[in-house]
Parts: structure tokens; sequence; C-alpha cells
């Protein structure tokens, strides 16, 4: 059966996005499940090595500012451990950053505090409830979202967009799917692989018939005023977007 299916979204048409309901984002969604989801993508995370693409550009930003204390928020931020991995950074390199994470999910807050307090980083992360696509942002010096602009239909990724560009002081960093063959099949393979979750099993194909390609998000941001913006593909099939306010 799982064959069957894989063979038939293998051949569906990716020229255009196939946005279809992921479970993660059903607020009845059962707790332990929800957790499980959670745990399978914190190890997907670590494996595509997410922290390390938006840790670059952030550092850089920090050894300019010349010691100066720097704020960053990760928005959807899940179970948070992203966020942590940065904080985690940040106190290994001698650089002092402030990092929060918000989601709507109070299951995922819970579960990134629990994180934070685990790792011994309470002091320099905080996770909050907070619907960004309905609610404005408050100001940070780094404003990013993870495997979050897929979820969204072409007019909540606009606002989403909007609110980035007007919440960030410094910069702007946005890292998602790529919508190709390849990145389908890892998705595929990769969440059976990796995570006994079948939330994520489901969730990981559909994210990706339903992720931008490059130039797609490329063109979304500038119509949203972030001009200049760069994108540039990394490992596994993903995409980093970087947009800094004009000076």
């Amino acid at each position: 059966m799982n064959g069957l299916r894989f063979w038939k979204d293998w051949t569906t048409d990716l020229r255009h996005r196939d946005r279809q309901p992921e479970l993660m984002d059903d607020p009845s969604l059962h707790e332990a499940a929800h957790r499980a989801a959670l745990e399978g993508l914190r190890r997907i995370n670590r494996i595509s090595r997410s922290a390390a693409a938006v840790w670059r550009p952030i550092r850089q930003l920090a050894r300019e500012r010349g010691g100066q204390p720097v704020t960053v928020l990760d928005i959807a931020c899940g179970s948070g451990d992203v966020a942590i991995q940065i904080a985690k950074r940040a106190r290994s390199a001698g650089l002092l950053l402030q990092v929060e994470g918000c989601d709507i999910s109070t299951v995922a807050i819970q579960v990134a505090r629990e994180l934070a307090a685990r790792e011994g980083l309470t002091d320099v992360t905080r996770f909050f409830c907070h619907d960004v696509v309905h609610d404005e942002l408050p100001p940070y010096d780094v404003v990013m979202c993870l495997l979050f602009l897929h979820h969204l239909d072409d007019t909540g990724a606009r606002r989403l967009l909007t609110r980035m560009k007007h919440a960030a002081r410094q910069l702007v960093l946005i890292d998602d799917l790529c919508r190709t063959r390849l990145g389908y099949l890892l998705a595929w393979w990769g969440s059976r692989l990796l995570t006994r979750s079948p939330v994520v099993h489901i969730d990981g194909p559909r994210s990706v018939r339903a992720a931008y390609r490059p130039q797609e998000a490329l063109a979304l941001a500038e119509s949203c005023g972030m001009t200049g913006a760069t994108i540039r593909r990394h490992w596994p099939q993903r995409f980093l977007l970087e947009w800094r306010p004009p000076a």
C-alpha cells in the first residue's frame, strides 16, 4: 500500500503548489501524537543541519555588532530545537544572543520550554504563544522562520513576510523546502527512516508538494518590499532567503 501511495504521489505534477491540510496544523491533534511528531521533526532537523543554515548569517551579524546583544525571534518554532541550537552555538562562540521563539501551539511551546530548561538555557531563551498569521510581531534584530512558509497560501505568505520585514531591525531569514522530485523523494523516505510518527510520514511529503520553488519565494519576498533579498539552495533540497533592511 505504501509503495502504491508513493508511486501515485511521485507521479503528481509538481509544477504548481499543491497545499493539503497537514496533521500538525490540526488543533485537535492528540498531545501524545503531537509530541511524537515534534520529536521526529527534531531528528530530521538535526540530520538536515537546519540550525547551521541560519547560524552563519546570525553569527556574521553578531560579530558586526561588536559585542552588542542581538535579539532573535524564531517564528513557528515548533519544539524550539533550532532556537535552542542557535543559543548553544552563540554561548560557545562567546556571542551575546537573546533567542526567542513563538508558535500557535501550546503543546509545542511547552515542549520548547522543557528542552530549554534541560539544556540550561532559560536565561538566554524564551518561548511564547503567538499567532503570526493574524497578529503583529514585536521588533527584533533578527526575525526568522524555518519550514513554515509552505503552510500558507500566497495571501498568508505575503502577510507573514510583510510582518517579518517590519519587525526585523537587521535581518530576515526564511528557510524552507524546495518543491522538487528529489526533495519529495527525500521527504518521503527520510520521514520514514528517521521517525515512527505517522503524522510526520503524512506531513513530510505534503510539505514538499506545498512548498515554493526558490525563485517563487524570492519573487514573493520582493513583492512585499524586500528589495535586494538573496537566496541560496542548501542540503537537503532546501533554500535560505536572506534580506537586510536598507541602512
